[in-house]
This record gives C-alpha cells, sequence and structure tokens, in this order.
C-alpha cells in the first residue's frame, strides 16, 4: 500500500477497472467547480446547522406563542441571519454552482471506450484524482521538499484560490503554489516534467483573484510561445506577449489594461525601469516569475542586472528553475540574493557537503524542491508537452521558400534548415541541458536523417555528453541493439539519436526517461510506437515526452488533422 503506485492498464481492460476509469470521467469533467461546489456546501452547511435549529420555532405560530420573550427574540433573529446568509450566498452564486456541480455528477455515463480515449488524453488529471480519492498521496515530507516543520505550517496556512485557474493541481503543486505565497521571494526548484510553469501560474490566478492585474513573466525565448499558451488554457488570465518590433506598444497596453505580461531575457533590459509599487502602482507587478532562473546566476551579465532591477521593485518574485546549482554553491547563493539577501550568510558550501535534506533546511525559506521519486505516486505514468516555438528569421525563409516549391517534407524540416539558428534546436538543447542536470537518458526521435545530423552537430558543439546513434534504417540489427545496450549501461545522462521508424519498433528503450520528437508525424502510430518503446513495463520513472512545434507552421496544421 505505501509503496506501490496504481497503476491504470490502457492495454488490458477490466471490466473493474473501465467502471473505475467511467466513474473517476465524472469527477473530472467536472473540473475544479466541483471542489469548489463542495466546499461552499460545507461551509454552508456548517453555518447553517444551528441557525436552522435556532429558527425552527418560528416556523409556526403556536410555537411562537408558546416561548418567552427571550425566546421568540432569539428564533427571529436566527431567522433574520439566515436570511442574511442565504442571500449573501445566493449573491455570491451559490445556488448555481451546487445546481452545475449536481448536474455534473448525474450525466449519464459516457461509453466505455470514450471513458478510455479521454483517459490517454489527460490520464494525470485522473491518477490526481484517484490519488486524492483513495488517499495514496506520496510520503508527506518528501513532498514538501523536506521543509522545517515550521516553514511547512506557514504554507498550510496559505489559502490558495483557484477562481481564476482552469485545471486542477496536484497535491505537491498545490503546495508548491502556496509555498510561494506564503514565502513571497522564492526559488522553485522542482525536477523538470513535474509542473513549475503550472504552479507559477497558480500563483499568478490566487493573486488576481486577490484583485491585482498586473504580473510579469521572464524567460527564454524559445519558450515565450509555451508562456503564452500555457496562460491562455489553464488560467482565465490575459497574456501579453512582449517581444518583437511592437514589444514597447504591447508594454504599454498591458501597463494600461493589465494581464500576464511575458517577456525574454534580451528584451527586459529595454524596458522602462520599474518604479516602487506606492509610487507608480501600474509599473510594479504584483508577481514577477522568472523562468529558466539559472541564466541570471552571474551576476554581471546584462540579463541579471536587469533581473536585479526588478527583484528589488516587486514584492512577490517567484525563480523557475530545475539546475539552481550546476557547479558550485555560490551560483545558489546568487540566486538566493536577487530574494532574500538576509538568507545569504546561512548558505555554507558546508551544508551541500552534508547532503541534500541538510542543505534544503538551510535555504528552507526561499528553496522548495521535490524529486520525481518524491511524488511518484501523484505522477501518471506518461506526462506529454507540446514545446511551441517560432521561427527563427532563417527558418522562416527556409519555410517559405520550401511552401512555395510546394515540397511537404521540405516543410516538415525547415526549423532544422539552418542548425547553427534553429528555433527548436535552442529548445532541444535546453531540454537535453537539464536532462543532464538531473541524470536523466534522453531519446531524440525524427523522420529524417538530416535532421538528426543537426541534432548530432548541435548537442556536441554544446557539450551534451555521450551522444549516441543515429539509430537508422540502414544500421543493421546486431549494431542497433549494441547501441541500445550501450546507451542503457552509460551511467548517469546519455542521448540516443534515432530515426523514428527504425527506433520505433522492437527495441526497449526503458533507460530513457525523457523523449524529444522533432516533429509531429503523418501517421500517429509512428509516435505511439516510438513513445512506447521508453514508456513500458519495467520502467519505474515517469517517461517525459517533449514534441518540438512551430507556431502558424505545417506542425499546427498537422496536430489540428491528427486531433
Amino acid at each position: 500500500e505505501e509503496t506501490v503506485s496504481v497503476r491504470i492498464d490502457v492495454d488490458h481492460p477490466e471490466p473493474r477497472t473501465t467502471a473505475l476509469v467511467i466513474a473517476l470521467r465524472r469527477i473530472v469533467e467536472a473540473g475544479p467547480d466541483l471542489r469548489r461546489a463542495v466546499d461552499a456546501a460545507q461551509g454552508l452547511e456548517r453555518q447553517l446547522a444551528g441557525l436552522l435549529l435556532a429558527a425552527r420555532t418560528a416556523g409556526g405560530r403556536l410555537r411562537m406563542a408558546l416561548l418567552g420573550r427571550a425566546g421568540r427574540e432569539s428564533a427571529l433573529a436566527a431567522v433574520t441571519e439566515l436570511r442574511t446568509l442565504v442571500a449573501d450566498a445566493v449573491s455570491k452564486g451559490v445556488p448555481m454552482l451546487l445546481t452545475q456541480a449536481s448536474t455534473d455528477l448525474l450525466r449519464e455515463s459516457s461509453s466505455d471506450a470514450g471513458a478510455w480515449v479521454d483517459f490517454e488524453l489527460r490520464s494525470a488529471e485522473y491518477y490526481s484524482q484517484l490519488a486524492e480519492i483513495a488517499g495514496s498521496a506520496p510520503d508527506v515530507e518528501a513532498s514538501e521538499g523536506f521543509l522545517p516543520a515550521e516553514v511547512a505550517e506557514r504554507v498550510h496556512a496559505q489559502g490558495l484560490d483557484d477562481t481564476h485557474r482552469r485545471v486542477s493541481l496536484r497535491g505537491y503543486q498545490s503546495f508548491g503554489a502556496r509555498f510561494a505565497l506564503a514565502q513571497r521571494r522564492v526559488v522553485l526548484g522542482d525536477e523538470m516534467g513535474l509542473g513549475k510553469t503550472i504552479q507559477a501560474i497558480a500563483v499568478l490566478a490566487h493573486l488576481a483573484a486577490d484583485g491585482h492585474r498586473h504580473f510579469l513573466v521572464v524567460c527564454p525565448a524559445s519558450v515565450l510561445i509555451n508562456w503564452t499558451r500555457e496562460i491562455g488554457s489553464r488560467s482565465t488570465l490575459r497574456a501579453v506577449p512582449v517581444h518583437g518590433p511592437d514589444r514597447l506598444d504591447a508594454y504599454a497596453e498591458w501597463r494600461e489594461r493589465g494581464g500576464v505580461a511575458v517577456t525574454t531575457f534580451d528584451v527586459l533590459h529595454s524596458l522602462p525601469d520599474p518604479k516602487k509599487a506606492e509610487q507608480h502602482p501600474l509599473d510594479a507587478p504584483a508577481a514577477l516569475v522568472v523562468d529558466e532562473a539559472h541564466y541570471v546566476k552571474n551576476p554581471e551579465a546584462r540579463r541579471s542586472r536587469a533581473v536585479a532591477r526588478w527583484t528589488k521593485r516587486c514584492e512577490r518574485v517567484l525563480f523557475l528553475t530545475g539546475t539552481p546549482m550546476e557547479n558550485r554553491v555560490e551560483e545558489f547563493r546568487t540566486l538566493v540574493r536577487y530574494l532574500q539577501p538576509d538568507l545569504v550568510p546561512r548558505i555554507q558550501g558546508s551544508d551541500a557537503v552534508a547532503g541534500p535534506h541538510t542543505f534544503r533546511r538551510s535555504v528552507a525559506p526561499a528553496y522548495l524542491r521535490r524529486n520525481q521519486q518524491d511524488v511518484l505516486t501523484e505522477l501518471p505514468a506518461l506526462v506529454q508537452v507540446d514545446e511551441w516555438e517560432e521561427f527563427s528569421a532563417a527558418d522562416e525563409d527556409a519555410y517559405r521558400l520550401a511552401v512555395a516549391a510546394g515540397n511537404f517534407m521540405a516543410m516538415r524540416r525547415a526549423a532544422y534548415a539552418h542548425p547553427e539558428k534553429s528555433a527548436k534546436l535552442q529548445r532541444l538543447r535546453e531540454l537535453v541541458t537539464e536532462a543532464a542536470a538531473n541524470g536523466l537518458k534522453v531519446v531524440v526521435f525524427s523522420y529524417f536523417r538530416d535532421v538528426l545530423a543537426a541534432v548530432q552537430q548541435a548537442l556536441g558543439d554544446g557539450g551534451g555528453g555521450v551522444v549516441l546513434g543515429p539509430l537508422a534504417g540502414g544500421v543493421p540489427a546486431v549494431r542497433r541493439q549494441q547501441l541500445v545496450d550501450e546507451f542503457a549501461d552509460t551511467e548517469g545522462h546519455a542521448v540516443l539519436l534515432c530515426q523514428i521508424e527504425a527506433g520505433g519498433i522492437g527495441l526497449n528503450l526503458q533507460a530513457a526517461s525523457v523523449v524529444i520528437l522533432c516533429e509531429p508525424q503523418v501517421k500517429p502510430t509512428l509516435e505511439h510506437q516510438a513513445v512506447a518503446r521508453a514508456h513500458r513495463m519495467g520502467q519505474v520513472r515517469s517517461v517525459q515526452v517533449h514534441r518540438l512545434l512551430v507556431a502558424d507552421s505545417v506542425d499546427d496544421r498537422l496536430l489540428r488533422i491528427l486531433e
């Protein structure tokens, strides 16, 4: 019960497993509104119980007549309080909330096939609900980052408003968002694949419900579109990209109308310096989120100085990074210096030598990290992430030429035509770097040999550790297995390059826990088979699948057709 994670087997559905999936689907479909309805109902029940008992005698004249004066006054006071309570609930839309929740729960069950398809698309939400209902949460201390009791208690006392959020959080994600709110200026250092972006959006949504209107996200250019899409799909907040030639107009519009401004490290320094909140409320965002915060570990760099200016002016700051300390404790001290300078003298190299738990306790007021194994019982077996990019200028030129020539295959790989300027390759390098920092093995799939050659060159130039392959159609079966064995036997991080038609069939790649797909496939079975090579029986870690995509391109169109 304590050590085995429940896994719902899609390939061998039994009647009772199907019944479980159908039952979970009702709760998943109801969404966050169901939790709000239950909380509202329980709150009203607590308030109404005593009042209804006290007001009951006011329901009949005879009973009122038999009461003494004090009893009548008490009953009438209870009636008045009841009327106020009900009116308040009506004004807050509670009747509609309860009606909608009841409708969602009483809706006729979906077909078996429909429930299973939905489970495959949204398995994370199903597993999250199952963990909550069954009480199969992971070790609490581990999922809370081994924080000292006094910090954990402060976080537990922090509320989290989900009015502007469109997605349910897993238990550890809710804790992470509340940690950021309670501690105000922190580093969230969760391992890759645990949803740092979702936790940051939950923080912004909570602050928006509290009346705040302006928020700022700073990130590498390679994930700017991802942030814009995630904010739009997972919250009701308005994302405003502050990037490109119209960035100053977008910035001015954000200051006037509010929302979440999303900008890059390179653009941040060119934006007007923020003023203190009490002097110019529109200049200082309610919260500043810095993604891939290890980019500012060098305090002398221009982007670091720009981030430092903004962090001084913002009351709440959230740094996101899966690699807060790549080489030396001093790098971590630099990040904390932006947030809580008073804490820096407490962070000593000797703490890191003493072990991760000792180090975490010493930096607890400003740092939270969970690893996959800490929260595995709440994680689905497969985490899929669409990595949306924008064409670089060189990419776009190559793409336009391919479109003009009517060359479909050239369109699909245009994003790699100029490797040194490729937006997709830049993001791929970032993903591999983060995987390397966490000791994870990576498999990179593409349909095209020349794309794999570009990837091989890009990773070789960046010193990305052991890069094997490409494992392609022309490679003999014995050599293929040798490559796979070498990949599995390499200690720690390694990268295996595979042509998807060759690597997607007949090989066991379960040593990998990160899969990168360089482009969407015309036949979805190709993609499924490739992912299944890593995500299979015996895989002890959850598998992360990153699909590299370019907005407003053939990638976008292919996804819509496949959907």
